[in-house]
């Protein structure tokens, strides 16, 4: 029987791939071991979005070919697989960058992955003698898992990722997603309901979290598109769409949360505004990266948006949303962002007063626009306006926390000690620490009885 270990980098996306690649692993006969030492092989599911991700992706591979190197004579070698967004995004050069790896796989070729290790196990060779490690990558990505793909799931017991879509058909400036993802593909929103309603009732889950690249756009794929003149128009003509995903959703018996992740400001709709505001099971908690507010940095990020059409909408969500939990995520140090522009996103995020705000330093990444464009920030102005923007923020949630002292909330208890609130997302967010005896697993009610910068403590 052959042994397999697990290394999974990136976003909860990412995650959602590994427990493809561990389902598949497991239902073909292998078993599964945390310890390098007893593997056969090791597949590291890579992140490729940022240059720190790619740090960490070689890093591990690093780490795993210096386990190689400590076998012994009478040891089988340790074959390394390297899956996911790096060998995606850069094709048969990613030999050239992970030269230790014996084979690598894109994001079409997860489902083949027992067929990869006992063939790389049955072959005593290692990588670079006489043949190249083979790379299995499709030029557009298509695959998207279903409700009948086995998974073993890598979250807590109590929560599952539950992902719509994959791939995204936007065109932001920084972002190299769309061409290692590929195209936006909805799944089908049946599939949907009996996987959440398995995680559900069969394995008592708590909290889904739907989660795609753009959520907003789920179903819009499959709208009619018509051509007039110069101008594509869409309808949806009643087809699918977060909406009634939600409604669907939201129809399942049970005591659980959904919380909704990565939505796009451009495809908010009063329609879901409304669904966020009537379906009890979707908790009040809007995840919306909206990058900047300058209208000269918008469209330059080309984000579709511009600053008062996001004033507008932040408006109606809090109006229409009751309780409403923002988070939102900016980027600072864009090509060509002027003082003034970063001084308008610093006066509107001590407007706004968001809950949750995640200040990301502009990472230059090849084969986008924006690695091309002239007035590149040098890197100490970049941190320099991070640690002006996180101070402010900081000050901003500590205000807020205060302001909850005495306050009664239901929040779900992930470990002893530890809970969140439903304007919480998992290890994104800030916890709530509870008495160590609450119920792990299960809501409780608690009143709050203190506070730190980003976080509750109640009883």
């Amino acid at each position: 029987m052959l042994t397999v270990g697990i290394v999974s980098l990136g976003c909860p996306k990412n995650q959602s791939d590994s427990e493809v690649l561990i389902g598949r692993i497991l239902e073909s006969g292998m078993q599964l071991t945390a310890d390098p030492r007893e593997a056969d092989a090791v597949v590291i599911n890579t992140c490729s979005f940022i240059l720190d991700a790619r740090k960490e992706s070689l890093d591990a591979v690093k780490e795993m070919a210096r386990e190689a190197k400590r076998r012994r004579k009478n040891q089988k070698p340790l074959k390394i697989i390297v899956a996911g967004c790096m060998p995606q995004r850069y094709g048969e050069k990613v030999r050239e960058m992970i030269p230790q790896a014996d084979a690598f796989i894109g994001i079409d070729e997860l489902e083949k992955i027992d067929k990869l290790i006992g063939k790389l196990c049955g072959n005593a060779k290692s990588a670079g003698e006489n043949t190249p490690a083979p790379v299995s990558v499709t030029k557009r990505p298509s695959y998207i898992p279903d409700y009948a793909t086995p998974r073993a799931r890598l979250t807590l017991p109590h929560i599952a990722n539950v992902k719509i879509a994959e791939g995204c058909n936007h065109g932001c400036a920084f972002c190299a997603i769309p061409g290692i993802r590929g195209k936006h593909r909805s799944r089908a929103i049946d599939d949907i309901v009996a996987e959440v309603k398995t995680l559900v009732q069969t394995h008592g889950v708590k909290e889904i979290n739907l989660i795609s690249q753009d959520t907003t756009y789920f179903g819009m794929d499959t709208w009619k598109k018509t051509r007039v003149g110069k101008t594509t128009k869409v309808s949806s003509e009643e087809g699918d769409s977060l909406a009634t995903l939600l409604r669907a959703l939201n129809r399942i018996r049970g005591d659980f949360w959904i919380r909704v992740f990565y939505t796009h400001p451009a495809h908010w709709s009063d329609e879901l505004i409304s669904v966020f505001a009537k379906c009890k099971k979707v908790v009040p908690y809007v995840d919306i990266p909206l990058q900047h507010i300058s209208d000269a940095m918008l469209s330059a990020m080309n984000r579709e948006t511009d600053g008062k059409y996001i004033r507008d909408l932040i408006a109606k969500i809090r109006k229409g949303i009751p309780g409403v939990t923002i988070r939102s995520t900016f980027i600072v140090g864009f090509p060509g962002e002027t003082k003034a522009d970063f001084e308008e996103l610093t006066e509107f995020l001590g407007e706004q007063k968001f809950d949750r705000v995640g200040v990301f330093q502009y990472s230059k990444e090849e084969n986008t626009s924006a690695a091309l464009m002239q007035n590149q920030i040098v890197p100490a102005e970049k941190v320099r306006r991070w640690n002006a923007a996180m101070v402010l923020l900081q000050k901003i949630s500590r205000e807020r926390m205060r302001s909850r002292v005495g306050e009664k909330i239901r929040v779900l208890v992930d470990e002893p000690g530890i809970a969140r609130t439903a304007g919480d997302g998992f290890e994104v967010d800030g916890v709530v620490y509870v008495p160590k005896n609450l119920p792990v697993g299960e809501f409780s009610e608690v009143t709050v009885t203190g506070y730190k910068a980003y976080d509750l403590i109640a009883k």
